[in-house]
């Protein structure tokens, strides 16, 4: 099974991205833009997962996600990877508040999942982000980062973190959806709690 590990913003933070979205949305033909169900943030992308690997997996995730605290988290800009948006095939929105928060809790997951043996990309250095779109070739999205630059959600208490289970039946990406095999709560914070909303929403998201 193939499973990664995310946290899942509320659904009104969702409304407001897809508010600044829906007048961009067909500017660039080329992007496939991810269906709102399965919107969230990557920490750990675990890759394929045996039942046996996974039976070792879930204690320690638990134990990582359990060191550390919640978060308050807002989206805000935008981005493509490549860089500069001239031949991108992703883009994406900022993750902003307690990214040091966020970045700890990744590497702590990512730790969890070499340590019983999956192969998270090891070359891949986590970057707090949410992608918004791809695309099957280089396309030009620089309007589209002039057009979202101003883009800023509302903040919300990150409270939980998911591990997701993709399906992709066969190779069309547009039937993919997402199961949610656990959800672990983070701590309460020392100082009573985060600012913001309770992301404990629903699973939803793709690596």
């Amino acid at each position: 099974m193939r499973l990664f590990v995310a946290l899942v913003p509320p659904p009104d933070i969702l409304d407001e991205l897809e508010e600044a979205i829906a007048p961009h949305a067909g500017a660039v033909p080329e992007l496939r833009w991810v269906r709102r169900e399965l919107l969230h943030v990557t920490l750990t992308f675990l890759g394929e997962v045996d039942d046996r690997t996974l039976d070792r997996l879930l204690p320690r995730l638990e134990r990582a996600v359990g060191r550390h605290e919640r978060m308050s988290l807002s989206l805000a800009g935008a981005g493509a990877f490549p860089g500069g948006g001239t031949h991108a095939r992703v883009l994406w929105t900022g993750l902003f508040g307690d990214r040091r928060r966020a970045v700890r809790l990744a590497a702590s997951t990512t730790a969890a999942g070499r340590r019983v043996g999956t192969m998270p990309d090891k070359h891949r250095t986590f970057r707090p982000h949410l992608t918004l779109a791809r695309s099957r070739k280089p396309v030009d999205v620089r309007p589209l980062l002039e057009a979202l630059s101003a883009f800023a959600s509302a903040s919300w208490t990150a409270d939980s973190v998911h591990l997701m289970r993709s399906h992709l039946p066969g190779k069309d990406y547009s039937q993919v959806r997402y199961e949610s095999l656990k959800t672990w709560s983070l701590r309460q914070s020392s100082g009573g709690g985060g600012a913001g909303r309770s992301a404990s929403g629903g699973p939803q998201g793709t690596p």
